[in-house]
């Protein structure tokens, strides 16, 4: 850019159509103009284009021909000589997912006055999702970058989260934001619907007492440990064969498949930390295709529960653990995972994944969750992690177009 080349900003507004990009463009090469930034947003086919150019010559007479160029296609053209340039290659330092059912004009106004108070300026913000949820995408640039900023910026956006109704996740933006490799769920309440030990205790006539044992444990009261036991206890002399029917019984949490089957498409590992047991869960990981499953063992004898476990209890402790050793075995950075949970169990989890993400949780493990979803769909973990609607979608479509080729029908070398 010459010393003496004016800035111009050109920003064309109107009904979507093709060409209007060609035309634009066409009008500004014959100035010789050099292109400094350039953005474009179309929502319900309105088209809003922006382009930031140095021009060398008579930036009036760019006008006039703009002006006559975007009307040849019906389309309105502003044009502003003399535009501020600094900035544009300015990189936002966070990202805000805000998700709701639906989204009201309140509760996004409460969430831009935070940000406004804290010192963030909106740089864009973009749909990610239409159903079954309302998802929104802010990615801003926080000039509060001392001491404990982000806890108090994430503080902030919680309590508005709280009062209108909505979830609000933030991170840092940029490429730590897109490499994160590995997940882990916990299972019951998060990965598929209710507590397979209840759906257990149900057929031995005492889900009430084993209920209220669990969500005791949930709420963080008494120690998992203990009420695991005190659980599996009474399901002593029940037919192993239950198992099985429970298994076959289970519901996926909506959302759950479509998460899986788009985080492996995405390169990460899949796996789940819980505090169930093997021989319910064993069935579905491979239904799933889960690289990793840590979980409980029940002891059976002459094809009876005895209502003990077997080996290692997978505890609230033991889940971390699992989960670092995921990472570790896959060679995938703590910075790198995420973990999701619902209850107590899982704090430790959540506290050493890199994002952890409360779903539907209980209010001990929403306090220390990085982010947290109150909606029942668990493909929302995608909309935190910046994955859109419209990419689920359009990679479901491709890979249904796609012919998998038998090995035998491969061409020979």
């Amino acid at each position: 850019m010459g010393s003496t080349d004016a800035t111009v900003l050109v920003t064309v507004t109107g009904r979507d159509k093709p060409g209007v990009t060609s035309v634009l463009l066409a009008a500004l090469s014959r100035h010789a103009v050099s292109l400094l930034d350039v953005e474009q947003v179309v929502i319900r086919g309105q088209l809003t284009l922006g382009v930031l150019v140095s021009c060398p010559n008579d930036p009036e007479a760019l006008q006039e021909e703009l002006e006559e160029a975007m009307n040849t296609v019906g389309v309105h053209v502003d044009v502003e000589i003399g535009a501020d340039p600094v900035g544009r290659a300015s990189l936002s330092t966070h990202a805000v997912v805000v998700i709701g059912s639906p989204v009201s004009a309140r509760a996004f106004s409460a969430v831009s006055r935070v940000l406004a108070r804290q010192g963030a300026n909106i740089d864009s913000i973009r749909g990610i999702a239409d159903y079954p949820v309302t998802g929104l995408e802010l990615l801003v640039t926080a000039t509060n970058t001392g001491a404990g900023a982000d806890a108090q910026l994430r503080t902030s956006l919680a309590e508005v989260a709280v009062a209108e109704n909505v979830d609000v996740a933030i991170e840092r933006a940029g490429l730590a934001r897109r490499a994160k490799r590995l997940i882990v769920f916990d299972v019951d309440s998060t990965l598929i619907q209710g507590e397979v030990i209840e759906m257990l205790a149900a057929r031995a006539g005492v889900e009430a007492e084993v209920r209220a044992v669990t969500e005791a444990a949930m709420r963080g009261e008494i120690d998992f440990a203990e009420s695991l036991h005190q659980r599996v206890a009474t399901l002593a002399g029940l037919d192993e064969s239950v198992i099985d029917d429970v298994a076959e019984n289970i519901q996926l949490t909506p959302g759950a498949r479509t998460t899986i089957r788009t985080l492996r498409r995405l390169g990460f590992h899949c796996g789940v930390v819980s505090g169930g047991f093997r021989q319910v869960i064993d069935d579905l990981a491979h239904d799933l295709e889960l690289d990793f499953v840590a979980a409980n063992t029940l002891e059976i004898v002459d094809g009876k529960l005895t209502g003990r476990v077997l080996g290692e209890i997978i505890d609230r402790e033991a889940k971390a653990i699992a989960l670092r050793k995921f990472a570790a075995q896959v060679g995938v950075p703590m910075e790198q995972t995420v973990a999701v949970g619902d209850g107590a169990n899982d704090i430790d989890m959540l506290n050493a994944a890199g994002l952890g993400i409360a779903f539907n949780a209980k209010p001990a493990l929403r306090e220390i969750a990085d982010a947290a979803l109150s909606h029942p769909y668990l493909d929302a973990v995608l909309f935190i992690l910046g994955v859109t609607r419209h990419e689920v979608e359009a990679a479901d479509a491709f890979d249904g177009m796609v012919r998998r080729v038998p090995l035998e029908e491969l061409p020979r070398l």
